[in-house]
């Protein structure tokens, strides 16, 4: 390899240098999965030489991981937090950055937290998980330091973002079972932060395309995220209504392996007479009891991606903030099948007044 005499080395000297595409450069500098460990060490060693800058670098840096009081929840009900966090950590090894968590329950453990990241001038960044708080995010709105929401958002847009595509994968889940003949389609989800909103929407979006406008009666909100919680839901649902619905689509797959046990309850077989989605697309969908159809979630690469806008933001500090929605994948299994018309469940006898 020739010595090189420019001043200013560009990433196109960099990969002509080391007989290597510009892409394959850019990798090995960024710690992107897919170089050899040998080429990427080749690639550092001559980024050194010639005293190439890599602005993009966050080796040796700290990212605060902060969960919020709902996102540890999450852990414990759906784990969805769980796998978000190992994308977090799985980036963050690649490109050498250190994770700190901290749970953060309320406006005084936030503010503490901040002036800390504030004091310490290791810390690189924030990522808050699953932060929904509106006092809380106004707090975090002009940080000097980088703070990215993960699987959440900020209504104002001052804070960037990376979730689901919630919405549409909702959408897309209800148009599947729509294609099945399904026209009345149950949505039980536990209500009140902004992603499951969305969720909301995308399957009311297409229960009310199909003409069916009474959407609100087919909504069961649940009371937490836990399949018990799901199997009252379901049962009591059919004991006030009967069984109004030929399939059901869930907010998140715990619910459906709670709802799949309480239509079993009610004398209901999965799928012959009713179908069930979950979303989230959880390992144990495998081997439930019918295997479940489910929307996976990509929940380790909302972490890792999370990591990469923080260090974009650190090389531009002053780029606008930006909202990433990532496209999530219907799997199908066996909880779900062609619509059959609705049968009658079992329902118990109601009390005298």
């Amino acid at each position: 390899m020739k010595k090189m005499k420019q001043q200013k080395v560009r990433l196109v000297d960099l990969a002509a240098y080391c007989d290597v595409s510009m892409s394959t450069a850019s990798r090995a500098l960024s710690g992107t999965p897919g170089v050899r460990p040998e080429l990427r060490e080749k690639v550092l060693a001559a980024a050194k030489t010639l005293n190439y800058y890599t602005p993009t670098s966050i080796a040796g840096a700290k990212v605060v991981v902060a969960a919020s009081a709902v996102a540890m929840l999450d852990h414990q009900r759906q784990q969805f937090t769980t796998y978000v966090l190992e994308g977090i950590r799985k980036r963050a090894d690649i490109l050498g950055a250190e994770i700190v968590t901290r749970p953060i329950a309320n406006l005084n453990e936030e503010q503490t937290l901040l002036e800390q990241a504030m004091q310490d001038d290791d810390i690189a960044g924030l990522l808050f998980i699953t932060m929904d708080d509106e006092t809380m995010l106004a707090q975090t709105r002009g940080f000097s330091k980088p703070v990215i929401l993960v699987n959440g958002d900020d209504p104002s847009m001052e804070l960037s973002s990376i979730t689901p595509c919630n919405r549409a994968a909702a959408a897309s889940a209800t148009s599947y079972l729509g294609e099945k003949g399904h026209e009345k389609i149950l949505f039980m989800a536990h209500r009140g932060r902004r992603t499951i909103e969305r969720r909301l929407e995308g399957w009311r979006d297409r229960i009310v395309g199909k003409g069916f406008i009474d959407w609100k009666s087919l909504l069961v909100d649940v009371e937490d995220w836990t399949p018990e919680a799901a199997r009252r839901a379901i049962c009591d649902h059919i004991e006030a209504k009967g069984q109004d619905f030929t399939a059901v689509l869930c907010a998140g797959d715990s619910l459906a392996f709670g709802a799949i046990m309480g239509l079993m309850d009610k004398g209901l077989k999965v799928p012959d007479d009713v179908s069930v989605v979950g979303m989230d697309g959880l390992p144990q969908g495998e081997f439930a009891s019918p295997p479940l159809t489910s929307v996976h979630i990509p929940m380790q690469e909302i972490g890792m991606q999370a990591i990469d806008m923080l260090r974009d933001q650190l090389v531009e500090p002053d780029r606008l903030a930006k909202r990433v929605e990532l496209y999530c994948k219907l799997v199908p299994r066996e909880s779900d099948a062609p619509c059959k018309k609705a049968g009658k469940a079992k329902t118990s006898p109601k009390k005298s007044q």
